[in-house]
């Protein structure tokens, strides 16, 4: 795809905060967010980030201070962000369903000022307000009541006026060790994938866009929330992930984009085939899938029921997220995480740190305006994760094609050796869920005396109650003796993070 990326990067506004302006100034009437009864045009989106702003400034807040605003998708999450990012405070975007010790260890290392909890539109934010003895705060027109406590003791980190220097969201990632790490991501980082993102999907003031993926998560934050924002699109907000809401908004809300991780767009099939409702999406242009590896059997059964293409696409947290993504004139028959975004380098290196030959596999190595800053107040972490030159080391295996699309094979320290033969987890997975009684599966690596072998925990669909009596053979049929699951566990659900992801460090722990 040819792109001015130079082009674009000039035209990037300098905060995420300017969002708002640029969208009323644009269509002041122009509905922007909905959730459920709530509608806010742009010029009542700003007056609320206006109003916000001067009261998080009242309760002490300032340029380099941490802000954490625990919440699911809503309004006031989407206001609250916009007024910390206008203060030039860093926005921890923090997901209400998270444990009261996950909360708690999160803002024990950030040290935010203030933290804010959406409790009209979570019963989880209302739980932790209530635990935490949040005051409540004035009320905003149009917004959902907030509450929020101050910590006096904090101080602010410096502020920089380059908005590839200054932090606009920090956000915490379980990744696969299970300690969080705090991801910075400058203004810069997420305004390059916004407007790279919509920009590539062709988003317009047209589209409306069905935002369940939590915009707690980068995911949800920079390509769905302030990818369709700053397109000027209506983002339609949904605090989680329920089949039968997301089928009648698609059938009566004239959704046009559906982003979700593959347990979604899983999960929305089951449900549509099962329950016998009809389908309708009639404004459906494309559906995305992200966020974790998609498989064929998935890929073919959503596109036989959504009759649009589901696209793929590759990030991680640390590169804002996008890495790659499938194009929207060109769909792909595989699974592959499609190609790279304009404007970003890629390398694929071995363990010696050389790079591999062509269409080799290696660690992929990034390089572009979209990786992060750092981890906050982890230096050691970040040395070891992106180089003196810039390269964020992904810890993912890769390679590239001859025809320029990204394969992702696997997580470098999943990589299960088998007798000597390495073992991709995805490839074990892909069979599995190719099974038509698994919902989903994941594959771990278990120490045996001197080697080790591959472990599957399944979760069945649910109207399969027991483990299918044909799985091994299934397996057996279609994988090399050596990828073979030794055992088969079935679970009645996967660990999983609130964006679908499953949590393979949580298994581990189960073994």
């Amino acid at each position: 795809m040819d792109m001015d990326v130079a082009a674009l990067l000039a035209a990037l506004p300098t905060r995420i905060s300017d969002i708002p302006a640029r969208l009323a100034a644009r269509d002041p009437q122009h509905v922007v967010l909905i959730e459920d009864e709530r509608r806010l045009n742009a010029a009542q989106l700003l007056r609320a980030v206006d109003d916000i702003a001067r009261q998080l400034a009242q309760a002490g807040v300032q340029g380099g201070d941490r802000v954490m605003i625990v919440s699911e998708n809503c309004v006031a999450q989407v206001v609250l962000m916009f007024a910390v990012a206008k203060l030039d405070a860093w926005c921890l975007l923090t997901n209400a369903r998270l444990s009261a010790s996950e909360v708690d260890t999160i803002r024990a290392h950030a040290k935010p000022r203030v933290v804010a909890f959406t409790v009209d539109a979570s019963k989880d934010a209302a739980n932790h307000a209530g635990r935490l003895n949040a005051a409540e705060a004035a009320a905003a027109a149009n917004v959902g009541a907030w509450r929020f406590f101050v910590d006096e003791t904090v101080s602010p980190e410096p502020v920089a006026t380059d908005p590839a220097r200054q932090c606009a969201a920090l956000i915490y990632t379980t990744g696969t060790t299970g300690a969080p790490k705090g991801v910075m991501l400058s203004h810069r980082n997420v305004l390059f994938i916004a407007a790279m993102s919509s920009t590539l999907r062709r988003v317009t003031p047209d589209d409306v866009v069905y935002a369940v993926l939590p915009i707690t998560h980068i995911y949800g934050l920079a390509s769905v929330c302030l990818g369709s924002l700053f397109a000027g699109a209506t983002l339609r907000l949904a605090p989680r992930f329920a089949p039968d809401a997301v089928r009648r908004a698609l059938a009566e809300e004239n959704v046009s984009i559906f982003q979700g991780v593959p347990a979604m767009h899983a999960k929305l099939v089951e449900h549509v085939q099962t329950s016998g409702t009809p389908w309708r999406a009639p404004a459906l242009r494309f559906a995305y899938s992200g966020g974790s590896a998609l498989d064929a059997a998935l890929k073919a059964r959503v596109e036989g029921l959504y009759k649009v293409p589901l696209h793929n696409g590759y990030g991680m947290t640390e590169s804002s997220p996008t890495i790659s993504q499938t194009m929207l004139d060109a769909p792909r028959d595989d699974c592959s995480a499609g190609d790279p975004i304009p404007g970003i380098e890629l390398r694929f290196v071995a363990l010696d740190g050389v790079d591999v030959a062509p269409g080799e596999v290696g660690e992929l190595w990034v390089r572009g305006p979209n990786v992060m800053l750092g981890y906050y107040r982890n230096e050691a972490q970040t040395r070891a994760t992106v180089t003196e030159d810039g390269w964020l080391r992904t810890g993912d295996l890769a390679r590239l094609a001859p025809d320029g699309a990204l394969y992702i094979v696997g997580r470098s320290k999943e990589l299960i050796i088998r007798s000597g033969f390495n073992v991709y987890p995805a490839d074990v997975e892909n069979v599995l869920n190719s099974h038509p009684d698994v919902l989903q599966s994941a594959v771990i690596g278990r120490a045996v005396e001197g080697n080790e072998e591959v472990i599957a925990f399944i979760e069945l669909l649910p109207s399969v109650h027991a483990l299918p009596g044909d799985i091994v053979q299934w397996c057996a049929d279609r994988l090399a003796p050596y990828k073979r699951p030794a055992e088969i566990r079935v679970l009645a659900a996967l660990p999983a993070a609130s964006t679908g992801k499953v949590l393979k460090h949580k298994l581990r722990d189960e073994l």
